[in-house]
């Protein structure tokens, strides 16, 4: 790889252990991929929780705090495993939760910002077209590249480090103009009412399509879709088809016309989504004759917008006993919610609200599921609905309405 001048001091150590240790580490990851340079980036978004990263990835970090790191980058941790006001009511390991505070702790030493959100995008910074950045949690990576047409790959939480102690990543992948082009038109012919539609239509394009190198076109939509439709999109094309981008037609950046999100390529393949391919993807899900008493909105975390539908589904209604609704969002949108009064509404249906969280990555969940008899988890959300079965969950995939319903009612309509 060609080197700046600075650069090749980092790797001499002139400027510290810290930064030749992690350039040193970027370097292998751009040979891998055959990166003929670093490029510059301008924020950083890493994962960083005890449940995910272990005792390993704990002392990994310590360490690089030991050697002085610092983020020379503004650099934000995702969602971690512990919710701290209700670690008691979860039942989570006191010796889980004592680490994740410690490793909370050694972040801050090499000024990491722990706003410990997933939806960074929505709530912290807005990279704009052609900013490169280094993120790591796959939601944000695709709403980032897709959405705001800024420049990044998947990062690994030692990777990410990296980026935030040196200010560069290798410069392959999504960085490149050439890995950016539409390769799949996805003719959207479906009315996509609620979040869940969106995600549905990621599950179809995704599980057929799974390459991170795809990038799928979206033609056709009748309504102009939120930032919330788009996340969830995103999401679930991330989450089922491992893609790191996507192009809609008048909507993102890179795409004011067919042709220029295509940018000289034909589509590999040509797909037309209904409304009877939509209604298909939820008939796929049954309770398998085991009881719905858990509902979660999760993965991505919760936007103010959702927060305030949420409050309205939920005003004058409970939750039906021996059923559990988990909401999961961050800081600032629960701190905006409960002034607003949408908190109390929620609330005081039953549910639970956590903060700082997402709910699979959350610190003893398989236990919690044993404990509590949980089979079924119904959500809104695509992703959740597709990555939860690592903890031996049976996932429902289910408008929003329809899962406040099952969580009142315990029983799905379908």
């Amino acid at each position: 790889m060609e080197l700046t001048a600075e650069e090749k001091k980092m790797l001499r150590g002139d400027l510290g252990p810290a930064a030749q240790e992690a350039l040193q580490l970027q370097l292998e990851v751009g040979k891998f991929f055959g990166a003929k340079r670093f490029v510059p980036v301008s924020n950083v978004h890493m994962m960083g929780d005890i449940e995910v990263m272990g005792d390993s990835g704990k002392s990994f970090l310590e360490r690089a705090a030991k050697l002085g790191a610092k983020c020379v980058r503004p650099t934000t941790t995702n969602a971690r495993c512990v919710d701290f006001a209700y670690a008691d009511q979860l039942q989570q390991n006191k010796t889980e939760v004592a680490k994740e505070k410690e490793l909370i702790a050694c972040l801050r030493k090499m000024d990491v910002i722990t706003a410990d959100t997933c939806i960074n995008y929505q709530t912290l910074y807005q990279p704009h077209l052609g900013e490169h950045v280094a993120w790591g949690d796959t939601g944000t990576v695709i709403y980032a590249n897709s959405v705001f047409g800024a420049r990044s790959n998947f990062e690994s939480g030692p990777a990410a480090l990296a980026a935030g102690i040196t200010g560069r990543v290798p410069e392959y992948g999504f960085h490149l103009d050439a890995h950016r082009r539409g390769s799949i038109q996805v003719n959207l012919k479906a009315d996509l009412k609620d979040f869940a539609d969106w995600g549905a239509v990621g599950k179809i394009v995704g599980s057929a399509h799974q390459n991170y190198y795809a990038v799928p076109v979206f033609n056709g939509m009748k309504h102009r879709p939120s930032a919330d439709e788009l996340k969830h999109l995103g999401a679930s094309l991330a989450s089922y088809g491992s893609m790191g981008m996507f192009h809609m037609v008048g909507v993102t950046p890179e795409a004011a016309t067919l042709k220029a999100a295509f940018a000289g390529n034909k589509p590999k393949a040509v797909i037309n989504i209904t409304n009877r391919d939509i209604e298909r993807v939820y008939a796929g899900y049954d309770t398998q004759n085991n009881p719905l008493n858990l509902v979660v909105f999760s993965g991505p975390q919760q936007s103010l917008f959702e927060m305030k539908i949420l409050a309205d589904l939920l005003a004058g209604r409970k939750v039906r006993g021996g059923s559990q609704l988990f909401i999961t969002t961050s800081n600032g949108v629960k701190s905006a919610a409960r002034e607003l009064g949408y908190l109390q509404t929620i609330e005081s249906s039953g549910a639970t609200v956590l903060e700082g969280v997402c709910f699979y990555i959350l610190q003893n969940l398989p236990q919690m599921r044993v404990r509590e008899g949980w089979s079924n988890l119904v959500t809104n959300s695509a992703k959740l609905a597709n990555i939860i079965g690592a903890h031996k969950f049976h996932s429902m995939l289910r408008r929003t309405a329809e899962c406040i319903d099952i969580a009142c009612t315990g029983k799905d309509v379908r």
